[in-house]
């Protein structure tokens, strides 16, 4: 069973920085993408970032120049460093997973961390 288990959230104000930590509970290289995702309340759930296994990122524009997603092979672990924080980042972040099944794609979650940005 995968495991992704999420660390790093917590209170900041406007301007400042965190780093989102997840680790996998396998090799992150048997995903075919890896990506954070976030869910604020009343809205839905929408991608921030993705790193496919091939080290290719991707990024929403509402957060590119300001977070970056990297990942530790060694550790299996994948990171979302998110800097210039605003009060609109405020949400719960959701690590990610999808690996191919038989005839299926597989998607794996997180529990979440929560994210506080003050003005």
């Amino acid at each position: 069973q995968v495991q992704l288990v999420e660390s790093g959230g917590g209170l900041v104000q406007a301007g400042g920085s965190l780093r989102l930590s997840c680790a996998a509970s396998g090799s992150i290289f048997s995903f075919n993408v890896m990506g954070w995702y976030r869910q604020a309340p009343g809205k839905q759930r929408d991608l921030v970032a993705t790193i496919t296994s091939g080290g290719s990122t991707n990024l929403a524009d509402s957060v590119k120049g300001r977070f970056t997603i990297s990942r530790d092979s060694a550790k299996n672990t994948v990171y979302l460093q998110m800097n210039s924080l605003k009060p609109e980042d405020t949400a719960v972040y959701y690590c990610n997973a999808k690996r191919d099944g038989v005839g299926v794609l597989l998607s794996y979650w997180g529990q979440g961390t929560q994210v506080t940005v003050s003005s």
